[in-house]
């Protein structure tokens, strides 16, 4: 049955979602997500201007997913900023590798959107950059990090620690060393950020 009232943005998200998941990213129409709505692919154009622009719109809320829970780390202000620090990193870490075993479709689709530089990829890059450095500057003003610049702190951190995290690296995730490797790079970040008190 079609829908009757007008079709929101959230609505077609949701369809597009599901066709990605059913068809793959490479194969998934503009015409899949309208049968899977049951109205005319012209309908979604009203809101879509693109195939590339729904799937963008797709990624960025997805990337939503992964930054959420990651603002709750920056906030928890019952934890010194060095735990936080490290619960933030373990968190994304952890959680692009979920993505990549659960739900392989948005992955590929993901990790094809980050290679072409989009700007749902630059904001989600900019809101992590962004929260990491509210840790640091919490981390410096308690004496527990060394002076420094936060955002330039927190941008050397995330590259740092990329192969934990960046699509790129997702065939090397099942290593069963990964956990190890990011206890020894955690290490060496801790310690090239910490405070030393005389």
């Amino acid at each position: 049955m079609a829908y009757d009232a007008p079709l929101t943005k959230e609505q077609i998200l949701d369809a597009a979602e599901q066709a990605l998941r059913r068809y793959g990213p490479d194969k998934t129409s503009v015409v899949d997500v309208a049968r899977a709505l049951k109205v005319s692919h012209g309908t979604i154009y009203r809101h879509f201007a693109s195939k590339a622009e729904l799937r963008e719109s797709v990624t960025e809320r997805w990337l939503q997913q992964i930054s959420s829970p990651l603002q709750h780390i920056v906030q928890d202000g019952d934890h010194s900023a060095t735990k936080r620090l490290r619960q933030w990193l373990e968190t994304l870490a952890q959680t692009k590798r979920k993505y990549a075993v659960e739900d392989p479709e948005m992955f590929q689709m993901y990790t094809a959107v980050t290679m072409e530089a989009l700007p749902s990829i630059v904001n989600h890059v900019d809101l992590l950059v962004e929260q990491v450095s509210l840790i640091i500057q919490q981390g410096i003003k308690d004496n527990e990090f060394k002076q420094g610049q936060p955002e330039q702190i927190a941008r050397t951190l995330i590259i740092a620690t990329s192969y934990f995290h960046h699509p790129a690296h997702a065939y090397q995730w099942t290593d069963p060393a990964i956990d190890q490797q990011f206890e020894q790079v955690w290490h060496m970040v801790l310690a090239s950020i910490q405070a030393h008190s005389s």
